[in-house]
């Protein structure tokens, strides 16, 4: 019996021992998934933080002084480089807030024409009311490329009228347009006569300077459905000049209290570099214009790019 004993003592110890390895081995093997576990999450969150840290270097390195160039005009400008896929901002808190696009959406509303079937050509003409306006230019009939030259409020009314709401609206959600707001279609009564309102004067619609160089970007680059006869129609009615390192395209806009815009791109051999300029400044209202905006982007672009 005690013989019986001995043997089945001497089992248990080796099952005891047996079960004592095998929790250190479990114990061991555990450790060191831990270990890597904790390894790994230590990676995923340094490639975190260097994510991070070039994210904030790139913003801050696209942080530019313009100043020289404004003159002590109040305002900011925002440059996209699609060659770098980088922007430059000059005030970049003002190049984020929507204001009114004024008559720069002139070239929205020309683009939705010709998507539309309202306008042929640069050469389409709307139809003159014999209405005797202040500006010389518009009381006659006028072409497209005529209309958008003299910034003609009265032609614009009218396309904007013959496209209707829905395929405004509709253009303005492809390009993502600001607020997309066309909710006083007729306008706010900026001026006393119908035709020369709509919701892009001082009104419902807004956007950013940002905005305005996204949705450029949208409409003459390779992600868009419009048809590709008409971009080409809406960029010859654009072409402003030749600069030093290529063709300028663009939009002014002027409106009151001191408010002014500059937009579109200038198309170097082989890609494009869009730009919006805006100017708010009410104590010096009278230097203000789309005029002079498009001069201080001129500026910009034949020094700083």
């Amino acid at each position: 019996m005690k013989k019986v004993k001995g043997i089945a003592l001497l089992l248990l110890s080796v099952m005891i021992a047996g079960c004592s390895n095998t929790k250190r081995e479990q114990q061991e093997e555990n450790s060191v998934a831990i270990e890597q576990q904790t390894e790994e999450a230590n990676q995923n969150i340094q490639g975190a933080e260097i994510v991070e840290e070039n994210e904030i270097s790139v913003v801050t390195d696209n942080i530019v002084d313009y100043s020289k160039y404004f003159q002590g005009i109040r305002g900011c400008a925002v440059i996209y480089d699609e060659s770098l896929d980088a922007y430059f901002f000059y005030d970049k808190e003002k190049c984020e807030k929507e204001v009114s696009p004024l008559s720069t959406f002139k070239i929205v509303s020309a683009l939705a024409g010709l998507e539309n079937n309202v306008l042929e050509s640069q050469t389409s003409t709307m139809e003159y009311r014999g209405v005797k306006y202040p500006i010389d230019a518009w009381n006659s009939n006028l072409t497209l490329k005529e209309a958008f030259e003299a910034s003609c409020v009265w032609y614009f009314r009218q396309v904007v009228d013959r496209v209707g709401r829905e395929d405004i609206r509709d253009v303005l959600k492809e390009i993502q347009y600001g607020n997309c707001d066309i909710s006083e279609w007729n306008g706010s009564g900026t001026n006393s006569l119908p035709e020369l309102n709509g919701f892009w004067l001082e009104s419902s619609l807004k956007i950013s300077p940002k905005q305005q160089v996204d949705s450029l970007n949208y409409i003459f680059g390779s992600d868009n459905s419009f048809n590709a006869d008409n971009l080409e129609e809406l960029k010859s009615i654009m072409y402003i000049t030749e600069l030093d390192q290529g063709c300028l395209y663009g939009k002014t806009g002027s409106g009151t209290d001191g408010k002014a815009w500059f937009v579109g791109f200038m198309e170097e051999p082989d890609h494009k570099i869009y730009f919006a300029i805006y100017l708010d400044d009410m104590q010096n209202q009278e230097a203000i214009s789309g005029n002079k905006a498009k001069e201080i982007a001129i500026s910009i672009l034949n020094n700083e790019v």
